[in-house]
């Protein structure tokens, strides 16, 4: 536009054509500062559903209150024993008392010159179990070994497993059950070359090539004097919902006792991303006055993009209001250690929940799930719950009220858009037919300065032959 006007040669018309032009984009101007202060008050509003967006997530850690491990269970001597406890368990103690540990059946061979030297003849071996399951384990001449006969033993993967150990006085086979407990001994029948390899003892710990080591046992004891016989070590059904582990023999005691930490763990990081929440919509809605500006804006107040807004407001009141009105069988939130200042800032005070719980972990236990209940109903409905239909998603099911609020900002936003393009084309249809208009007028105020240029040559020749 400014080269035509620059080719009209004419500084005056130059000068009026650009004051047309900044009265005509005035509007324009306007309008997108409009449509600036929209998208910001969009970003604000995504800011926002952000923050909410964690804190939904946050509550799924406190839905299930029952769900969360709230027993601990401790070992006056873990050299002995160690436990760990369900929210199933009772609260009590438990002495564990004449503890011997449950073991595997362990033999071994005499002692041969080299684990890699082979025996005269190959052969087999057939494993017995007490259960009467019986493994065969057969031998090739060329892998008659200890060696050998330890990687056909491993290979079966059944109920004995094989390994060498060397000394000074050469290599030994050793045979050892897979698993711990009285069932679990097991006799070995060789056959060919591997004949002296047998074991089957009747009252002597040694039989044939082999000596016994160590019997399978199960592991015994005494909980509270009553007797208690386990295959493992470890009993998962001695005490309900406890399973305790047997390192070694002896006597400890159990207890099994309320934890809290479970659940306040979980209280935390809600109260976390809440306070978090809260933040953010403080500083969206906020305003800073002139006299407590910086000294470099000291001259201006200033305002977050949604100041004002009922939406924002109300939300981050209800957001609150879900903390502090929350109080279920005389536990509120500011006796559980959850409160929120007059800033609106929310802290969790693990100590404080603690001891509330102690006294009434039933009652914040229902305090908690209440909590629960009340941020979720706020949060689904500012983010939304994203139900659908067997038909697909419901119309306006999932479209929470923040996403509301955005989606009218944005529809804002393409209408005065279009708006301010539709004005630039009228104006600049108008700016054309102007600029025609001058054009129109200098050219026929330069023919007519020629024309008069040449009348005066005529007038004066005329003169000018008279004489």
């Amino acid at each position: 536009m400014s080269g035509t006007v620059s080719s009209l040669g004419s500084s005056q018309i130059n000068s009026q054509l650009a004051a047309v032009q900044a009265r005509l984009q005035k509007p324009i101007t306007q309008l997108q500062a409009q449509v600036n202060a929209e998208k910001t008050s969009i970003s604000a509003w995504s800011t926002i559903q952000g923050t909410v967006s964690s804190l939904s997530s946050s509550l799924a850690g406190i839905k299930d209150v029952a769900s969360i491990t709230n027993r601990s269970a401790t070992s006056s001597a873990t050299t002995i024993a160690t436990a760990t406890a369900t929210n199933t368990s009772q609260t009590g103690q438990y002495n564990l008392t004449n503890i011997t540990l449950a073991k595997q059946q362990e033999i071994y061979s005499a002692a041969q010159t080299s684990a890699s030297s082979l025996l005269s003849a190959g052969g087999s071996l057939t494993i017995t179990l007490k259960s009467g399951k019986t493994e065969q384990v057969p031998v090739a001449v060329g892998s008659a070994s200890l060696n050998g006969i330890a990687q056909a033993i491993n290979k079966l993967a059944g109920g004995v497993k094989a390994s060498i150990i060397g000394g000074t006085g050469g290599s030994r086979l050793v045979l050892q059950s897979s698993a711990t407990g009285g069932s679990q001994s097991f006799t070995v029948a060789g056959t060919g070359g591997l004949t002296k390899f047998s074991y089957s003892p009747a009252s002597s710990t040694t039989s044939g090539n082999f000596t016994l080591a160590q019997a399978a046992s199960s592991a015994t004891l005494k909980i509270n004097g009553v007797p208690v016989s386990n295959a493992t070590n470890t009993l998962t059904t001695a005490v309900s919902g406890v399973t305790i582990n047997l390192a070694a023999s002896g006597s400890t005691k159990v207890t099994v006792g309320s934890s809290p930490g479970g659940v306040a763990g979980a209280l935390d990081s809600v109260a976390t991303s809440l306070n978090t929440a809260i933040a953010a919509i403080a500083k969206q809605t906020a305003y800073v006055a002139a006299s407590s500006a910086n000294a470099a804006t000291a001259s201006s107040a200033k305002a977050g993009p949604l100041l004002g807004n009922f939406a924002a407001s109300d939300l981050s009141n209800q957001l609150l209001t879900a903390v502090t009105g929350a109080a279920a069988s005389g536990v509120t939130s500011n006796s559980v250690g959850l409160t929120v200042s007059s800033t609106g800032a929310v802290a969790f005070n693990s100590g404080t929940f603690a001891t509330a719980y102690a006294a009434n972990p039933k009652g914040v236990a229902a305090l908690v799930t209440q909590i629960y209940k009340a941020l979720n109903i706020v949060t689904t409905s500012a983010i939304g719950s994203g139900a659908s239909t067997s038909t697909g998603t419901a119309a306006g099911s999932n479209k929470g009220s923040i996403s509301a609020q955005t989606t009218s900002l944005q529809n804002q936003v393409t209408s005065l858009t279009s708006e301010a393009s539709q004005i630039a084309l009228t104006n600049n249809n108008e700016l054309q037919i102007l600029i025609q208009q001058y054009a129109a007028a200098e050219a026929a105020a330069t023919t007519a300065s020629t024309t008069q240029a040449y009348l005066s040559i005529f007038s004066s020749s005329g003169s000018t032959s008279k004489g």
